[in-house]
C-alpha cells in the first residue's frame, strides 16, 4: 500500500472523529467551559494512546491543559514536533449559524461547518491522520503537542516550554494553525504580525447631567471617547499612531476585488489605507476598536454620560517590538484626548510577531511534500493575525526549522459565524504531512 493509499484509508474515520472533537465546546476563554477543555484534552490523549504511543501526558502549568505525546525516533532519524491547539472561540449568537447547532458538524458543498472545525481541531486531526497512515510507527521521531489556550494568547505556553523543554525539543516544528492562499493552493506562512491592546476610560464629569440643561457647554464622555478613537486613523484610513513602523510590502498580489469578495465588504464601502493590500493585511500596523462600554441605545436617556471606555487592539509589523508599540499606542491616546478629559489606560495583552525563514533541507522536504500532495507548488504568504507561540518556539529552539502550515482557506471564517473546512483541502493537508514525515526520514 502506498502512502497515498494509507492516508485515503484513514480519512473517513478521521473526518468522523473530527465531528466528535468539535462536539466538545472547549472554549478556553470562558471558565464555565474549563471541564470541556479538560475533556477535549483527554479525548486527544486517548486517540494517541490508541496508536500505542508509549508516552502520552495531559499537562498544565497554571493554565489550560495541553497534550504532549512522544513517538521515539528510529536510530539516526530526526524528531518532528507536530503542533495544533484544541481550544476554540465561543460560538457567538447560535441563531445566526445557517447550519444549525454550531457544535454539530454539517456538510454542504464540499465543506464541513461548525465552531472549531477549521481553527484548529482540523489541525489536530491532520496530525492524527498522518500518524495513523503509519499505523502509529512514523519513520521519524514525532512529538505531538496540542495546546489548550491558544485562543486566549497562550499565557502559560512559556512555562510549558520551560518545564517540558526536553520533551518538546525537536529538529522540525510543524505548526498547523494558519491559512492557505486559496482553495487548492497551499501556502507556508512566512510572516506574522504581533499584537498589543489596551482598555481606555475617558471621564469628563463626576456625575451624569441633563443633556438639555448643560449640553453645548459640558462635554459628555462618550462623544469625547469617539473623537479620541477617531484619531487612530487619518482620512485615508492609514493608522496614525506614530512610531509603529512597518515592513516592506510582500511580493504576492492581492487584488482589491478578491478582498471584497472574500470579506463581503458592502458596495460603496472603501478599503482602508494606501499601498499594497497584501502589505496592509500582513506587514503594516492596524488599529481596531474591539468594543465600547456605554449606555445601550435601549436604555438611553437625555443624559451627559460622565465616563465611557473602549478596548483598542493594534496589530503590529512582524518585526516590531510589542513593548515599544504598546508605549506608542498609550502615548498617542494620552496626547490626543480632547477637551482636557481625564483618561485612564489599562494595558492588556502583548504578543510578538515574527518572520519565519524557509531555508534548509527540512524546508525543501516540506516544499516537495506539499507540491506532491496538492499537485501545485506552495506559495509563501503572511498572515495578519498573530500566533505568538511561533516566536516562542523560535526563541526556545533557535536551531530548529519552524514550518507554519494551514488547514484554513479564505472562506473558512475562523472565529466567525459559519466557520468551515474544505474537505478536499483537508485531505490534501493530511497527505502532505504524511509525505513530509516520510521525506524527513530519507
Amino acid at each position: 500500500m502506498t502512502l497515498h493509499d494509507a492516508v485515503n484509508a484513514v480519512l473517513p474515520g478521521v473526518v468522523s472523529e473530527l465531528a466528535e472533537l468539535v462536539a466538545i465546546p472547549s472554549v478556553s476563554a470562558l471558565a464555565a467551559h474549563d471541564d470541556d477543555v479538560q475533556r477535549s484534552a483527554e479525548w486527544i490523549a486517548d486517540r494517541l494512546r490508541a496508536l500505542d504511543c508509549p508516552d502520552v501526558r495531559v499537562v498544565a502549568e497554571g493554565g489550560q491543559p495541553a497534550v504532549i505525546a512522544r513517538f521515539p525516533a528510529p536510530a539516526g532519524a530526526p524528531t518532528v514536533c507536530l503542533y495544533a491547539h484544541h481550544d476554540v472561540q465561543p460560538t457567538g449568537d447560535r441563531s445566526k449559524w445557517s447550519t444549525g447547532d454550531p457544535l454539530v458538524v454539517r456538510e454542504a458543498d464540499g465543506r464541513l461547518f461548525a465552531r472549531g472545525v477549521a481553527d484548529d481541531k482540523a489541525g489536530v486531526l491532520v496530525h492524527l491522520a498522518a500518524l495513523r497512515a503509519f499505523e502509529g510507527r512514523p519513520p521519524v521521531g514525532v512529538t505531538v503537542f496540542i495546546e489548550g489556550e491558544e485562543e486566549v494568547g497562550s499565557p502559560s505556553l512559556a512555562d510549558l516550554i520551560a518545564r517540558h523543554r526536553d520533551e518538546l525539543a525537536a529538529d522540525v516544528y510543524v505548526i498547523a494553525d494558519s491559512g492557505n492562499w486559496q482553495v487548492g493552493q497551499p501556502a507556508f506562512t512566512d510572516t506574522l504580525r504581533g499584537l498589543v491592546d489596551c482598555v481606555i476610560e475617558v471621564s469628563t464629569l463626576d456625575h451624569a447631567l441633563h443633556s438639555g440643561q448643560f449640553g453645548g457647554a459640558v462635554p459628555d464622555a462618550l462623544t469625547t471617547l469617539c473623537r479620541l478613537l477617531a484619531t487612530l486613523h487619518d482620512e485615508q484610513g492609514n493608522v496614525a499612531i506614530q512610531g509603529l513602523g512597518s515592513m516592506p510590502d510582500p511580493e504576492l498580489d492581492y487584488p482589491e476585488q478578491r478582498l471584497r469578495d472574500e470579506t463581503g465588504l458592502l458596495e460603496g464601502v472603501r478599503v482602508l489605507g494606501q499601498g499594497s493590500i497584501a502589505g496592509r493585511l500582513w506587514t503594516k500596523p492596524t488599529a481596531t476598536v474591539l468594543g465600547i462600554d456605554a449606555t445601550p441605545v435601549a436604555d438611553a436617556s437625555n443624559t451627559l454620560a460622565p465616563s465611557a471606555r473602549a478596548k483598542v487592539s493594534v496589530r503590529i509589523a512582524p518585526d516590531a517590538d510589542p513593548t515599544a508599540a504598546l508605549a506608542a499606542l498609550t502615548e498617542h491616546l494620552r496626547r490626543h484626548t480632547p477637551w482636557g478629559a481625564l483618561v485612564r489606560i489599562s494595558d492588556g495583552s502583548t504578543g510578538s510577531g515574527t518572520t519565519i525563514p524557509f531555508t534548509g533541507p527540512a524546508a525543501e522536504a516540506a516544499r516537495a511534500a506539499f507540491a506532491e500532495a496538492w499537485g501545485v507548488q506552495p506559495v509563501f504568504m503572511g498572515q495578519g493575525g498573530s500566533i505568538p507561540m511561533v516566536a516562542d518556539f523560535q526563541q526556545a529552539f533557535p536551531d530548529a526549522t519552524v514550518l507554519v502550515t494551514a488547514v484554513c482557506d479564505p472562506d473558512s471564517r475562523p472565529h466567525g459565524i459559519d466557520e468551515s473546512l474544505h474537505l478536499g483541502d483537508f485531505a490534501k493537508a493530511c497527505l502532505a504531512e504524511a509525505l513530509l514525515l516520510s521525506k524527513l526520514a530519507e
